[in-house]
């Protein structure tokens, strides 16, 4: 984005074109033109295929909406100022062809962002339960991703060609980006409260019976469990939630006293079962037709349909976490010639400084975010599961529950369900570890040459070795949970005739074959843990293995060895040790989780009770309280 890059050698011109500063304004001032030409016509179109709407009220009282009216008026702001100093700089100078497209990003920048304010304020883009229209959304998108292509060439681009950075345009990228995200946010992530529709649901879900109650108590018990009873976190803004300070005032309780069940608020709808499940339920049953045909990869599918959006955020959040992950390896080389005294350009002190720290903050906030996102995931899942289950054990059939004791059933719900929930830890493992590993080997081909192409190699020797340790383990796994149903399904049935066992004198003999069960279970229990002991050992080692042979390959390739580039590979190294040893516990989870997947599935494909059985008839209705008609109890 910035002048030196006029300076390219002529050689690489052609190759660099979505490089050039000119393209780059271009690109993001015709971004901004589109904005204002769509927005026009977006409000014509809405004029008249909408009926007029009382927009006075529809006002927003999200902290976060107004937040969004503020930032577009200070974006707005910030581009006039900056336009400002860039036309006073250069004047003295000359115009030049970028220093025009410069200052005319600039100027659409500035009406634009004073457009999209005065949209927000008057409510123009909102469209349904969402703050932003599905245009307006769209453009957002775009934004983002052109001011982190604008980010990633000055970073990136700039420091390998030995360019000086301004500071102005570091912080506008900064800016930009923050923008864009946060935007971004609100537009998919953030839905509006105020909303006649959710008004009219609330009115609705009322129930048409207060139980004698007047509008005088009514009126009280919703001041006492209206908003204070509900969780902040599903009103909480952008820094309380960044910071976790929505969940202060709950501790500074728990700091005085033991918390009750009074003191913790409720949770959001979207969170609670009698929220969640229905939309589940619903999901499954016009997938499959009825529950009775559920299969495990509709249930899965089911399953990540309830809860995509906090998976696709998560998602971001390890993105962010792993690109940010690898600045301080990959700049480390530049700090060690700049502390040599030999700096690259300009300002590269302040340069690297900074993107250290932004990094590093990044890296934190997005590990810290993906984690608390992903239990969340992963609690809801579980209760769908067991609310699943537990409807499912009230409506099967004799022969059904001769076929599953109430062990099984506790085992499905405590083991299963409880194992498929803690599968939301690792969902995002395994392209992560393919990312890792690739960007691992582009910075090591760029500091170390081809000997990255035997840590490469080491690399995927290791991975490979993998493959029959997780084939055994999941054999090994499904082996596991059958002694174990066997074992408490022997253990339920002996525990229901206790009494015909006492009396004939029985305990030491069944006993016996409880203990034989579990010696069984033990059994197979020790081969998943040998296994998962040996996956552990081979990829503990893996990173020292994979360093020693890069090293030595350097060695004897005849490369002098640099301090900065063997920094910049130590440091790659104990970021590749992560993904690498964390890669076993990813591949025994992904088999534990698809064996509990499949028990749990074929559970829920048993015969139900047929509903003609059970005649219910109101209380009252009948002077017959039994009645038996050609019964045999034989």
């Amino acid at each position: 984005m910035l002048s030196p890059f006029l300076s390219l050698s002529s050689i690489h011109r052609s190759k660099d074109v979505l490089l050039q500063p000119v393209f780059l304004h271009g690109l993001s001032g015709f971004l901004h033109l589109l904005l204002l030409v769509a927005l026009p016509l977006s409000l014509v179109w809405k004029k008249f295929t909408t009926r007029v709407r009382d927009e006075s009220k529809e006002k927003h009282d999200n902290t976060l909406f107004k937040t969004t009216e503020f930032c577009s008026l200070g974006v707005s702001a910030f581009s006039f100022l900056l336009c400002l100093f860039n036309y006073f700089y250069w004047y003295s100078s000359g115009w030049s062809e970028e220093e025009l497209v410069t200052l005319l990003d600039l100027v659409l920048k500035t009406v634009a962002w004073g457009v999209v304010c005065v949209c927000l304020n008057k409510g123009f883009f909102s469209s349904g339960e969402r703050r932003f229209s599905f245009l307006f959304k769209a453009w957002c998108v775009l934004f983002l991703f052109v001011s982190c292509y604008c980010f990633g060439v000055d970073v990136v681009v700039i420091s390998e060609r030995r360019v000086a950075l301004p500071t102005q345009y570091l912080v506008s990228d900064v800016v930009y980006n923050c923008v864009g995200l946060l935007f971004c946010y609100v537009g998919y992530f953030v839905k509006n409260k105020d909303h006649p529709r959710e008004k009219e649901n609330n009115g609705i879900q009322e129930p048409l019976l207060n139980g004698g109650r007047n509008d005088g108590d009514a009126l009280r018990s919703k001041e006492t469990k209206g908003e204070e009873t509900v969780t902040p976190f599903s009103n909480a803004g952008i820094l309380s939630l960044l910071t976790f300070s929505w969940v202060g005032p709950l501790i500074a309780v728990g700091n005085k006293k033991t918390l009750d069940l009074e003191d913790v608020p409720q949770l959001d709808t979207r969170d609670s079962v009698v929220g969640a499940f229905p939309g589940f339920r619903d999901k499954v049953e016009a997938d499959c037709g009825t529950i009775n045909s559920v299969t495990t990869l509709k249930l899965v599918k089911s399953l990540v349909v309830t809860s995509w959006k906090e998976i696709l955020f998560t998602a971001f959040l390890a993105l962010f976490h792993t690109l940010a992950s690898y600045v301080g390896p990959y700049l480390m080389d530049g700090l060690v010639q700049y502390l040599d005294g030999k700096p690259l350009y300009e300002n590269q002190g302040y340069v690297l400084i900074s993107a250290f720290l932004v990094a590093k903050a990044v890296e934190c906030l997005s590990e810290l975010h993906r984690c608390f996102r992903l239990q969340q995931v992963g609690l809801r899942i579980r209760a769908l599961l067991v609310t699943m289950i537990y409807n499912k054990a009230l409506t099967l059939s004799c022969q059904s529950k001769y076929g599953h004791t109430y062990g099984e059933i506790i085992n499905f719900m405590a083991v299963d369900a409880e194992r498929v929930g803690v599968f939301s830890w690792y969902i995002h493992d395994l392209w992560m570890v393919a990312l890792k590993v690739t960007l691992a080997f582009l910075i090591l081909y760029k500091k170390l040459g081809l000997a990255s192409i035997a840590a490469f190699v080491a690399t995927t020797v290791v991975m490979l070795a993998d493959v029959p340790l997780g084939s055994l383990l999941e054999k090994f796994q499904k082996k596991l949970m059958q002694s174990k149903d066997t074992r408490m399904k022997a253990t339920a049935e002996i525990l229901r005739n206790m009494k015909i066992l006492k009396l004939q004198g029985w305990e030491m003999k069944f006993l016996s074959k409880i203990i034989e069960l579990r010696k069984t279970e033990e059994g197979w229990l020790k081969k998943c843990a040998y296994t998962v002991a040996m996956t552990s050992f081979l990829f503990m080692g893996a990173p020292t293995f994979v360093a020693a042979v890069t090293f030595a390959t350097w060695m004897l390739s005849g490369v002098p060895l640099e301090s900065g580039k063997m920094l910049s590979a130590l440091g790659t190294f104990g970021i590749l040790q992560e993904p690498i040893c964390n890669l076993p516990d990813s591949i025994s989870m992904i088999a534990q989780t698809k064996v509990s997947l499949d028990r749990i599935a074929s559970f829920l494909r048993l015969d139900d009770l047929p509903s003609d059985v059970v005649e219910k008839l109101p209380q009252g209705s009948s002077d017959t309280a039994i009645e038996v008609v050609d019964a045999n109890f034989s």
